[in-house]
């Protein structure tokens, strides 16, 4: 039930919101189309004077990998992240650049870019200054970007003329390679410089480094190459080491022979293990595992006797005594190793011997020659590191490899890149559109009047008996009687049939309004014609002394007195009295505009309404405004019955209710209200539905 009642609601609302812009573009459809059209016609007269650009775009790969002297290094990969991409996007922006390119075509006398400089400007600028600001222009027409997350950076150049685009983008791609290989050239170069005379430095420093370290080596007797100490020293350390592993390998070659003799007393040759180890045994084995694989096929298929049979039984013998023989072979190895380790051992300790009877002859300077060695050292290392770095920087002098190449060149664009006419004439109509709906929305919000019969019944408890139509005769009056099948004819009709059908019905009529220009005098005719032309006897009296608006309705040539002097007693009814064009209507003017002291809308006038009465059906009154005037007030509580005219969309709800509320405290009956000059197409007037339903019910005023 509670999902019903929302949905009702929102359709209900959404039937109220799009009523109340059917409403508002049946209002303002002339502003909106002017609006529209104005901005369309500019827009687009602007976007058909536009001369057409091309854009020619050249791409250029970073490749570090490029330069064999940082191919193998893992600073070629670390050139390649985001923030060197962006580095290089910043240089192809650059003034620098951009001021290279413009010398290298000059482009400084381009009619397309000289011009944008102002006469005077250009007569006062140095060449300096005209070329930086050529410089400037050309680099306006430049768009640089990486593409996407790729190593290629577009560099993309519009212009007027499609071959110079494509020229000025290849241009900024050159230049941009030269100028790497040329930075980096220039940075080798004096790095070169700086390496080569520190390494003069250090080569006179090792030298003198080298010179002491083989005085001393002299003097203490040490031969250079053999560390810091003396021959003796140097030999008999690795002379202990060589014993040690002679008399190991002489013992375990006694133990190899050892064994092999028992396992031969045991089991033959093949139980020794250095032949069941030796590879060419384990060869020639698997050469007779073959052979017997195959003799087996031999045998069955072709018999004893076949040649293939007895070639591969001879082969099968060979390859025995091969085995044979290489284990005889590995028997004596091993007896050949042992003597051998054996008389290793014995000149071995015999120069053992005799080297440690020299070493006590011999003294050891280490401390001294490891201390020169050390400094020596050092300063050699230092020479090689630097001079490493100077062959580096003197490779790099002599490199021009680019660590960037162009991957496509521009080419003059067959067709112009922009405008995109059809795409900015669509932008265009959307603008167009966009603007004269906020031209009419801003005029919607700035009519503070109401415009609804339901707002102005809800906020004012007041019923609307009829809403004028807004008409383009000058006197509208007239179309009561000139007309009277007009729309504004009708719609006095309806008040009037309002107003008759009043119980008790009303004598006197007064008719008021909150704010001045609402429409009340012309109203005020229209209805007492109305009631004459319906039989009654009818007295329109204008009450409205400031202005004398009856007479700029209905004028009069007529000098007779007015309501001034009826009611001041100057002038009887008779005397004031003027017949209006209608039959059984009369007027009483206000012949002269005038701020009265006296009161002239007391107890005189409610008498002389009382008499009136007797001599007329009905009796008009056509007040002042209700709003900073006192007499208005007084007359509508005199009379029977009031209404309240409001000029539709026009005057604002606080007058409104204000003067509503005056009515009620001065005790006057005010009956209903009357819209004025309301827009034909308009809610209150039924909009498109009396347009269409009754159009041809009403005659054109």
């Amino acid at each position: 039930m509670t999902d019903s009642m929302d949905t009702a609601g929102y359709e209900a609302r959404l039937s109220d919101a799009l009523r109340s812009l059917k409403s508002l573009l049946r209002r303002r459809w002339l502003t909106l189309s002017i609006v529209t059209v104005t901005v369309f016609a500019i827009c687009a007269t602007v976007i058909m004077l536009m001369g057409p650009k091309y854009e020619a775009i050249a791409r250029v790969q970073i490749d570090p990998t490029r330069d064999p002297t940082v191919a193998a290094s893992n600073s070629a990969q670390a050139d390649l992240g985001s923030e060197a991409i962006e580095t290089e996007v910043s240089i192809l922006n650059s003034a620098a650049l951009a001021r290279q390119v413009t010398e290298a075509l000059n482009l400084q006398r381009d009619p397309e870019f000289a011009p944008s400089l102002e006469p005077d400007e250009a007569a006062q600028l140095t060449p300096e200054e005209r070329l930086q600001a050529v410089s400037r222009k050309v680099r306006d027409n430049l768009t640089v970007g990486r593409d996407r997350l790729t190593y290629v950076i577009n560099i993309a150049y519009e212009s007027k003329d499609p071959a110079k685009s494509a020229a000025i983008a290849n241009a900024f791609a050159e230049s941009y390679l030269a100028t790497k290989v040329g930075d980096r050239v220039g940075t080798a170069e004096q790095q070169a410089k700086f390496y080569r005379d520190r390494l003069d430095e250090l080569a006179g420093e090792v030298r003198a480094a080298d010179s002491a370290v083989a005085a001393y080596r002299a003097r203490a007797g040490i031969v250079e190459g053999m560390g810091n100490s003396t021959i003796v020293d140097q030999q008999i350390g690795p002379l202990s080491t060589q014993l040690a592993t002679a008399e190991s390998e002489a013992a375990e070659a006694r133990a190899t022979l050892a064994a092999a003799r028992r396992q031969i007393a045991q089991g033959g040759l093949d139980a020794v293990s250095a032949v069941r180890g030796s590879p060419v045994i384990s060869d020639l084995r698997r050469q007779r595992a073959e052979v017997l694989r195959n003799m087996g096929e031999v045998l069955a298929r072709y018999g004893e006797r076949h040649p293939e049979s007895i070639k591969i039984r001879e082969q099968l013998s060979a390859l025995d005594q091969q085995i044979q023989d290489e284990a005889q072979r590995a028997i004596g190895s091993l007896e050949a190793q042992a003597s051998a380790a054996e008389a290793r051992v014995s000149s071995l300790r015999s120069t053992m011997r005799r080297m440690e009877s020299e070493q006590s002859s011999n003294t050891r300077a280490a401390a001294t020659a490891n201390t020169l060695e050390r400094e020596a050292e050092s300063k050699r290392e230092a020479y090689d590191r630097l001079a490493e770095l100077a062959q580096k920087s003197e490779q790099n002098v002599s490199n021009t490899i680019a660590r960037a190449t162009i991957v496509d060149r521009a080419v003059p664009p067959a067709s112009p890149t922009s405008p995109n006419r059809p795409l900015l004439l669509v932008l265009a109509l959307v603008v167009a559109c966009a603007t004269g709906g906020a031209t009419i929305i801003v005029q919607e919000l700035m009519v503070a009047g109401i415009r609804s019969v339901g707002e102005f019944e809800s906020a004012m408890g007041v019923s609307i008996l009829a809403a004028l139509p807004r008409v383009k005769n000058a006197r509208p009056a007239d179309l009561v009687v000139d007309k009277p099948g007009t729309m504004y004819a009708e719609a006095i009709r309806v008040a009037r049939s309002t107003l008759i059908r009043l119980q008790p019905a009303p004598k006197s009529i007064a008719i008021a309004s909150a704010l001045p220009e609402e429409g009340k005098s012309t109203t005020s005719v229209a209805l007492a014609r109305m009631l004459a032309l319906n039989g009654e006897k009818v007295l329109l009296i204008d009450c409205d002394l400031r202005r004398a608006a009856l007479g700029q309705v209905v004028p009069s040539s007529v000098g007779a007195p007015g309501t001034v002097e009826l009611l001041s007693g100057a002038a009887t009814m008779q005397q004031a009295i003027v017949p209006d064009r209608v039959p059984g209507l009369d007027l009483i003017y206000v012949r002269t505009p005038q701020v009265v002291n006296e009161d002239m809308f007391g107890e005189r006038f409610r008498t002389f309404l009382r008499k009136a009465g007797e001599q007329y059906d009905r009796v008009v009154l056509d007040l002042p405004p209700l709003g900073g005037l006192a007499d208005g007030r007084a007359i509508a509580a005199a009379a029977d019955a009031t209404l309240l005219i409001v000029k539709w969309g026009s005057t604002p709800s606080q007058p409104i209710e204000a003067s509503v509320n005056w009515l009620e405290t001065d005790g006057a009956n005010l009956v209903g209200a009357i819209f004025s000059m309301v827009d034909p197409s308009s809610e209150a007037m039924g909009g498109i539905y009396y347009s269409n339903k009754y159009g041809n019910y009403y005659q054109k005023a």
